[in-house]
């Protein structure tokens, strides 16, 4: 089991990148096997999910060539040239490869089994399963179909009007994603803002798929689909963590470049900047439908707030990182609405709590989030990630303005979305060893 020990920082300076976006390299494998051609994919997130994914395109016969460390040349086959696996489909710990894949799998016309470890295995897969089988396909899994391991066999599908019972992007993907392979329009209605990469990339491709308001809508494509030539955006999630460093540790000014800054991933920028956080962006542009900008993160005086509504949902990967914040802000900042946080690869309102008290925080578990009463000086301790890489680096975060040393327990588990966190904080100027 690998460590962390984290000193209490000195100011934090410099211009960097954080590695890739996670979300939209996932979405460029997978839909760089749908297209008719080769598609050119630079900046991939070389993350231990984003590698799942990449060998679960192998498994039903798509050639990948890994032409440097994050290039990658994916030879599609279009819609319909997936081969059935002989070999379950190993998703590791990827919540996002399973759901996506299920609805690709499901449109494909072939039988899979998709797999994963422990921690996967946990994971709700119903809500995805659901509407999935109400489009045509046979979905089994553990529980009625609920938990992982799921068997599919797709084919023939229809497509459905499905409003969405839980905010979740990941099957919003599924369903449309399905949608591509029907013979009628498939119509999703989203109880509020998610994340839209998958439409975004897709229309890009020239895929009918359309967004008015809430309501989503694909269909089959009446021509193939057209490769990708991507730059992947820096990914805002794994910013998230270095500009709240920036912001917390004294006298720091930190850069980070080209982002991805797509309004429906940009919440915890919004809750920050409303606690009082010096947050600036520049040098704006996009790539294949999604903005990007430089970003940077000024010391700052934090006030406490209330975070609810739409917003916990752009923010969600990013609660843990938003608790150190409060830890650090004057009075009550309370978390609501974010139930989901229970179902992540912990649960992540109970660790946050356990791990943060260690430290000295004045944190309270709430049944759909968390209250802290600020500011704190936090003391170093031996804290544990859980195997959670988001709650790992967040933990790291804590560490830079605690006294003395902090110990983070099993941060191997940083890989699965951030390589290379610690030396981009070390090149920032912290001071950690491993």
């Amino acid at each position: 089991m690998t460590s962390l020990t984290i000193k209490r920082s000195q100011p934090l300076t410099g211009q960097v990148r954080v590695p890739g976006d996670k979300s939209i390299s996932h979405r460029a494998v997978l839909f760089g096997a749908l297209a008719a051609g080769d598609s050119r994919v630079r900046g991939f997130l070389r993350g231990g999910d984003c590698l799942a994914t990449l060998e679960c395109m192998r498994r039903v016969g798509i050639e990948i060539e890994e032409v440097s460390a994050d290039e990658l040349i994916i030879h599609g086959k279009g819609l319909h040239g997936w081969q059935e696996p002989y070999l379950p489909l190993d998703c590791v710990t990827s919540g996002t490869t399973m759901r996506l894949l299920a609805g690709l799998v499901a449109g494909a016309g072939i039988f899979a089994v998709l797999s994963g470890g422990p921690q996967l295995s946990r994971r709700p897969m119903g809500r995805v399963a659901e509407p999935l089988r109400k489009m045509g396909a046979t979905v089994l899994g553990r529980d009625g179909g609920k938990l992982p391991p799921l068997a599919i066999q797709g084919g023939s599908l229809r497509g459905i009007d499905y409003r969405l019972p839980v905010a979740s992007a990941q099957v919003k993907s599924a369903v449309l994603l399905a949608g591509l392979f029907t013979h009628d329009l498939t119509v999703v209605i989203e109880p509020g803002p998610l994340r839209d990469h998958t439409e975004r990339l897709l229309r890009a491709m020239g895929a009918p798929v359309r967004t008015m308001g809430a309501k989503v809508t694909s269909e089959a494509p009446t021509v193939p689909l057209q490769p990708l030539d991507l730059r992947v955006p820096a990914d805002m999630s794994s910013a998230a963590f270095l500009l709240t460093a920036g912001v917390l540790t004294p006298e720091s000014r930190l850069t980070l470049e080209s982002v991805a800054i797509n309004p429906t991933r940009c919440g915890l920028l919004d809750i920050l900047r409303r606690m009082g956080a010096d947050l600036r962006i520049s040098e704006e542009a996009e790539v294949c439908g999604e903005p990007i900008g430089h970003i940077t993160a000024l010391a700052s005086p934090l006030q406490g707030v209330t975070v609810a509504g739409e917003v916990v949902v752009r923010a969600i990967d990013e609660m843990p990182i938003l608790a150190v914040a409060a830890t650090q802000a004057t009075g009550a900042t309370l978390v609501r609405n974010a139930e989901e946080l229970r179902v992540k690869e912990t649960d992540r309102i109970a660790a946050v709590v356990a791990e943060l008290r260690k430290l000295g925080a004045q944190i309270e578990a709430r049944a759909d989030g968390f209250l802290i009463e600020g500011p704190t000086r936090l003391h170093g301790a031996v804290v544990d990630s859980h195997g959670d890489h988001r709650l790992a680096m967040a933990l790291c975060v804590a560490g830079l303005v605690a006294d003395g040393e902090t110990t983070v327990m099993d941060t191997e588990c940083i890989a699965d979305s951030f390589p290379g966190f610690e030396r981009l904080l070390v090149k920032l100027g912290a001071v950690i060893d491993e």
